[in-house]
């Protein structure tokens, strides 16, 4: 498949590491299932959520990068700083990819409390990094076809 042979970047957010480590590790894990080497992902920590779109955006500027993961969780707290991250972080990333023409995963997290994070990041279950991962691959493939 051409989309395995491409070069991934992964942009990870700091803030919430406990959740954002088992995002990245499943879409690893799920990118080297689809055969993806490891020498063709790259990984970026940034800060916080709303520091993944600038990241992402000097990343598939890169003419090399295939394809940008966004990994990232915000859990909402009690004021409105959940919705103002969230919202920016997503509308962001949806910028880069229209600047750029190429894929920029939305792989953030945006869940009520640390539990659904949890459950949205558990090894067994739903894993929101392996669709990411998949949603990477596919849409490389996709848009070389195009």
């Amino acid at each position: 498949m051409a989309a395995a042979k491409k070069n991934y970047i992964i942009i990870v957010s700091h803030f919430n590491e406990m959740i954002t480590q088992r995002l990245l590790d499943g879409c690893m894990e799920q990118l080297q299932k689809r055969g993806v080497c490891g020498k063709a992902v790259r990984v970026v920590w940034v800060p916080g959520a709303f520091e993944i779109p600038v990241a992402a955006l000097k990343a598939a500027r890169k003419q090399s990068t295939a394809a940008v993961i966004c990994l990232g969780a915000v859990i909402r707290g009690e004021t409105y700083h959940f919705e103002l991250v969230a919202e920016n972080a997503a509308k962001g990333i949806l910028d880069v990819s229209l600047l750029t023409g190429k894929p920029v995963v939305f792989g953030i997290l945006t869940t009520e409390t640390l539990d659904q994070a949890y459950k949205r990041s558990d090894v067994k279950g739903d894993h929101k990094g392996r669709d990411a991962a998949d949603v990477a691959v596919d849409m490389v493939q996709t848009l070389v076809t195009i």
